[in-house]
């Protein structure tokens, strides 16, 4: 089964988008203050959750709460927050296509173009020694959906999943809009992330399986090498999510390492 296919002529240009509403839904709350705030300086709308709302309105920003949007409450702990079509509709909307504009309207649901979601630190957890149930609360279900969907929806909406995007994305935001180039690249780091917190996931639950069926690793690149096996060769150094090994090795002292001093 494949998707829709569109007639290319239907779909209008979309380079700078303009940012008017955001959903912001984090974990880490590093950096969300000046976010918030320069979002309400260019005069963005913010709908959140949870925690993340009460995070803005704590620094004078003004919020909508996400269960206003969906007439919905936050639900089982909080495991039901954002899957709605109130939301989901808002951020998957083609707006290349006058054909979901013209939906969008008929359902009285606005667009987002802006969507800034980092995920339940599920790793950190499993390293903390924590008890199953909960390392099992902290499987992120919601954000990966809205990570997923905004990525994929890039001609129309940027996705941010780091912290360190933030500056970057203001400064967009502030002279006009978001260019698809930028969305692009954040929608590329946006569905490696997915990727890897969810073959972290799958990694923890086959950990006592002898030969799993498919065997998920998740691996991040550390810093770049002085050089590889050869000096005229370029290295990196790519650690796994999970686990402890030499790749987290502090060095002490002397020149940074090479390939072969691994």
């Amino acid at each position: 089964m494949s998707g829709p296919q569109h007639d290319p002529s239907l779909y209008r240009d979309r380079d700078q988008v303009a940012v008017r509403r955001a959903l912001i839904s984090v974990s880490d709350k590093t950096g969300l203050a000046d976010l918030a705030t320069a979002l309400h300086d260019a005069g963005v709308e913010m709908i959140s959750t949870g925690s993340t709302a009460t995070a803005i309105r704590d620094v004078g920003v003004p919020v909508t709460d996400v269960s206003d949007v969906t007439g919905f409450p936050e639900s089982l702990d909080g495991r039901v927050k954002t899957l709605h079509p109130s939301v989901h509709a808002g951020i998957l909307a083609d707006l290349r296509l006058a054909s979901h504009e013209r939906q969008l309207e008929d359902l009285g649901i606005a667009p987002f173009e802006l969507v800034v979601v980092n995920l339940y630190p599920f790793r950190e957890t499993v390293a903390s020694g924590a008890p199953e149930n909960d390392i099992i609360e902290q499987i992120d279900i919601g954000g990966p959906a809205l990570v997923r969907a905004s990525a994929k929806n890039h001609a129309n909406v940027a996705v941010v999943v780091s912290p360190a995007d933030y500056v970057r994305v203001i400064d967009e935001v502030a002279t006009g809009g978001t260019r698809l180039e930028l969305r692009r690249e954040l929608a590329a780091e946006a569905f490696s992330h997915t990727a890897a917190y969810d073959a972290s996931v799958a990694a923890w639950f086959v950990r006592d399986v002898k030969f799993p069926n498919t065997f998920s690793v998740s691996v991040r690149r550390e810093n770049i090498l002085r050089y590889g096996e050869n000096a005229q060769q370029e290295a990196a150094l790519y650690r796994q999510q999970l686990g402890n090994g030499i790749a987290q090795a502090v060095l002490l002292g002397g020149k940074e390492m090479s390939y072969n001093n691994y």
